[in-house]
Parts: C-alpha cells; sequence; structure tokens
C-alpha cells in the first residue's frame, strides 16, 4: 500500500514537472498547423498594430510574437494586413456559390439574421451538410411564422417558401387575430428552443401588422435574451408611414422592453430621409438605449419585386421611385416589365437603384451611415441568380467554381466588404484601416456574443481567439463585381482561414475546404 502511494506521487510530480516545462517551451520550440509569417498584425479590439507572426493551432491563435516559428503549414504574409475574419450579420444566400463568393472578400461567418429561417432546426441540419467553407447561423423568422399561420401551411426552410406567397397580401397586410398572434409567436419560440440566434423581423415585407405584434417580440426578445434584427416596416420619404416613423417605433420598443433591438441596412430603408433618422438613433445612442445598427456601401438595394413597399396608392412618389430604377437580371426595368412582373411573377428578386453614387449630394448621404462609429458593416448579401428561357429568375444551387458567367446578383453580394477597404479606407481615406476592421469583424461579434457564446471568441486577432482570419494586400484588395456584370469575385485576398483551415490559399478557393462552423445558441435549454 506505502510502495504504491508512492509510486502515484512520483507519477503526480513527474506529470506536473512535464507540464511545466511544456508550458515554459518558448513559440519558436514549437510546431504550429498553421503559421502566419511577417505580416502586418491588426487587432480592432486592443488596436495592435505591428509586424508579428502568428502561429495557429487546433482552430485556435496561439500566439503573437516576433519569435521564429515554424508550422506544417507556413503563409508569408509580408505586406500583408493579418485581420481577424470579417462578419456578416445580415446575408440571404443559402447555396455554397453563395458562400464562395463571400470567402473570397474576406468573411468567415456569414449569417442570415434580419429575414430569418423557420424550421430552424431543419436548417442547421441541411447546412451542415453542404460542406460549407465558412460559419454559418440563423434568426427565427417572424414573416415565416406569419405565412405559415396565415396560409395554414408549414414552413419550410428555403427562399422559395417566402417567393411563392408574394402574390397573397393577407400576411403582409392584416393584422394578426389575438388566436394568430399567439400562433405566430409559438412558432417563433419554436425557432428559438431550437438554437435561432434571435428574432428576424422583416417587417417591410409585412408592414399591415399593427402595433402590438411587434411589441409582443420585443417583449419575447427580452423574455429570451435575444436580440431582433428588424428591416424596419417603412420606406418612405413622406409622412405618414414614412421611414423615420417606423425607426421611432423600434426605439420605442426597445426602450420600454429593454429588447436588443438590432436595425438593418439604415442606408436603404432611410432612402434620403438619413439625417432625420440619424437624429432619432443618436438620442438613442446618447440614452443608451439598447439599439445596434448596420449599413451596407451601395446606393442600390435588392428585394422582391412583389414587396408590400412596391404597391400602394403613391407608393412611386413616396419613395422617389420610377421603373427605370428597378434592375432584372443585369438590365434595368420597363413599366411594362415591372407592371407585369408584379402582377405574375412577383417572388422575383430584383436590385432597386434608390441612391446614384456618381453624384456628389447621394454620395454624401450615403456615407453618414457608413462612417457613422456606432453602425457597423452588413453587405444584405443575395442569392446568386440565373434568368430560364422563360425570362424566370432562378436561384443557382450548383456547385461550378467559378460561378457560371450568366448567374447575377446585387454586387454587395461579393463585395461589400472588399468595397470599404478599397473606396473609404484606401482611395477616398474616409476611414483608418483599423477603424475598417472594427466595423467589419469586432463589432458584429459584440453585437452578438451577449447572447451567442460563440462570438466571444470572434472578431479579434489575439491568443486564444478563433483562427478565423484574413491576410490581404491593402493595395489591391477590391470589389470587382458590377451592376451590369457581377459574377467576379472580390481580389486581394491573400490566404483565409476559418477555424484554422485554410479556405483561399495564394488567392484562390480551395474546392474541397469545409470548415465552417454552425453558429449558434445552445440547443439545450429548452422550456
Amino acid at each position: 500500500m506505502k510502495s504504491t502511494k508512492i509510486l502515484a506521487s512520483i507519477i503526480t510530480a513527474a506529470t506536473l514537472a512535464c507540464g511545466l516545462l511544456a508550458a515554459a517551451v518558448p513559440a519558436v520550440a514549437q510546431t504550429y498547423d498553421v503559421v502566419i509569417l511577417n505580416g502586418r498584425v491588426m487587432d480592432p479590439e486592443t488596436n495592435f498594430d505591428a509586424v508579428r507572426n502568428v502561429g495557429i493551432k487546433d482552430g485556435r491563435i496561439v500566439t503573437v510574437t516576433t519569435d521564429k516559428i515554424a508550422g506544417k503549414k507556413a503563409i508569408d504574409a509580408t505586406g500583408h494586413v493579418v485581420a481577424p475574419g470579417f462578419i456578416d450579420l445580415h446575408a440571404h444566400g443559402q447555396n455554397i456559390g453563395d458562400y464562395r463568393m463571400q470567402a473570397m472578400q474576406g468573411v468567415t461567418t456569414m449569417l442570415e439574421l434580419e429575414s430569418g429561417i423557420l424550421p430552424i432546426g431543419e436548417w442547421y441540419d441541411a447546412q451542415s451538410k453542404k460542406n460549407l467553407p465558412i460559419n454559418y447561423g440563423a434568426a427565427a423568422a417572424w414573416t415565416y411564422g406569419r405565412i405559415a399561420t396565415f396560409t395554414g401551411t408549414p414552413p419550410k426552410a428555403t427562399a422559395k417558401y417566402f417567393q411563392d406567397v408574394q402574390g397573397r397580401s393577407d400576411w403582409k397586410m392584416n393584422i394578426a387575430t389575438p388566436e394568430q398572434q399567439a400562433q405566430i409567436l409559438k412558432y417563433v419560440e419554436q425557432g428559438l428552443d431550437e438554437g435561432a440566434i434571435g428574432i428576424g423581423i422583416n417587417a417591410g415585407y409585412a408592414p399591415g401588422y399593427g402595433n402590438k405584434e411587434y411589441f409582443a417580440l420585443a417583449k419575447l426578445a427580452a423574455e429570451r435574451d435575444v436580440a431582433t434584427f428588424t428591416h424596419f416596416r417603412y420606406a418612405s420619404n413622406m409622412e405618414p408611414q414614412s421611414s423615420f416613423q417606423a425607426v421611432q417605433e423600434l426605439i420605442a420598443n426597445a426602450a420600454i422592453t429593454g429588447a436588443h433591438m438590432h436595425i438593418c441596412h439604415i442606408n436603404s430603408s432611410s432612402l434620403k430621409d438619413i439625417d432625420a433618422v440619424l437624429e432619432l438613433v443618436n438620442d438613442a445612442f446618447e440614452r443608451d438605449i439598447n439599439i445596434t445598427v448596420g449599413a451596407y456601401p451601395w446606393g442600390a438595394a435588392s428585394t422582391v419585386i412583389g414587396a408590400a413597399m412596391f404597391t400602394g396608392e403613391g407608393w412611386q412618389e413616396r419613395m422617389g421611385s420610377k421603373a427605370s430604377n428597378f434592375q432584372l437580371g443585369t438590365k434595368r426595368m420597363t413599366e411594362e416589365q415591372v407592371e407585369d412582373y408584379q402582377k405574375n411573377q412577383p417572388g422575383t428578386f430584383i436590385v432597386w437603384h434608390f441612391l446614384d453614387e456618381s453624384n456628389p449630394d447621394d454620395l454624401a448621404l450615403l456615407d453618414k451611415s457608413i462612417l457613422h462609429p456606432r453602425i457597423l458593416i452588413e453587405s444584405d448579401e443575395m442569392f446568386w441568380m440565373f434568368m430560364d428561357d422563360h425570362d424566370r429568375v432562378i436561384n443557382y444551387e450548383g456547385d461550378a467554381w467559378p460561378l457560371p458567367e450568366n448567374t447575377f446578383s446585387h454586387p454587395r453580394s461579393n463585395g461589400t466588404f472588399a468595397k470599404i477597404l478599397r473606396s473609404y479606407v484606401r482611395e477616398r481615406k474616409l476611414m483608418t484601416m483599423q477603424e475598417a476592421l472594427r466595423k467589419m469583424a469586432l463589432m458584429p461579434a459584440q453585437t452578438l456574443e451577449g447572447f451567442v457564446p460563440q462570438m466571444k471568441k470572434k472578431g479579434r486577432l489575439q491568443e486564444g481567439m478563433d483562427a478565423d482570419i484574413v491576410v490581404f494586400d491593402p493595395e489591391k484588395i477590391s470589389d470587382v463585381g458590377t451592376y451590369e456584370k457581377p459574377a467576379q469575385p472580390a481580389v486581394g485576398v491573400q490566404s483565409l482561414l476559418v477555424n484554422g483551415q485554410l479556405v483561399v490559399a495564394e488567392g484562390a478557393l480551395i474546392l474541397d475546404a469545409g470548415p465552417g462552423r454552425p453558429i449558434r445558441r445552445d440547443v439545450s435549454k429548452r422550456r
């Protein structure tokens, strides 16, 4: 018995000594899975900015050092920025081509939070089988709950479920009965129980909900300690039912319930009334009302042509719009085309131009949201699509790379983050590099981390953080896609790592790389 205790003590002491010895081994003597050498390492949380080497092991950043280090794979980042991968809170594409286009501009996490999806569990199961290159996640979709309740058809975790009901007005414009509202909330709660990242409230597509339903959603978010992500219900320069009124409603609900309420794409939903809308937002910030805000750097939006905002008496005047503001595929539309598609194919995705970026006054309006220090960058990425022989727009679900030349989308889908670095940082010098990284990586992570613990390890380039890393050439990174020729990946990203695995190497996509993981709240805490 005594000898056994002595042996155990010897083993314990030896184990402890080995552990201390291992801890004392300098970075230079360790072998990492991947090392990034001689890059300009930038961390937006600490404002660190210096040439360093980065060692990665088991999907985490293990060291940021001036020491010489070695790894199984080495990336020479000389002359390049090494930064946390960009986090997109507002993206709609569900297919592998959508995620690949995002990866090429430095995005490592792509989330469907504004519209959301239902059923959540079904969606996560489907995405897990797609070998996605970057991280993915979604919110519980209020609109899907509304559609299911008003049509009597269970929600399906596809975009088609949303597109196919654009010809109906009941779910868009009718106030729910108490029984219907209870059913809608039940659908949303089920999504939260299945791990949804908050509540997606696409109010602009169903603006006739009255007042009590949105308030109930805010209360639910506060009770469940999650955020809402809202496309606010009105887009109009004119009163009543103005953009101003819709933002006021959101802020009031946040103030009363205490819910964290995120305003999506404030740049586009505000149209040309951004000064008045930002005054509301700034007052809310000053009073510590729990709102966050996102924007994208484009003067055009993308939506379905049958959206509620494009209906009703005087909508063209309210939105300052005419047929030529609409773009189908790569061409502007005529009055006859708009009328035909709204009547016969209302679920068709189009691009809608509301600001002219070549006009200095319009560009200044766009800059106000992009440059605001409390507004993060989100893309509102859209599906990649193609036109069939019958002029029907079809979502592209294939895995060809590069994407077929005839596919199209809004250029924000493959260029938002690259455009910030090209236009706002490099060319116009309106934003520092560190500020751009804060808006594109740290702020999105901070928006979610209070209720999605995974995000505490993202959006930073520090020891112990997830190895979601972009390495890019600050002199070359650029958006390339245009409204007329959109299917062109961004350029300038040399390397992209997701959970420590290379997805882009030497500027080229690694087609079989699928390290993307689900970003999801705890499913086990069901009620």
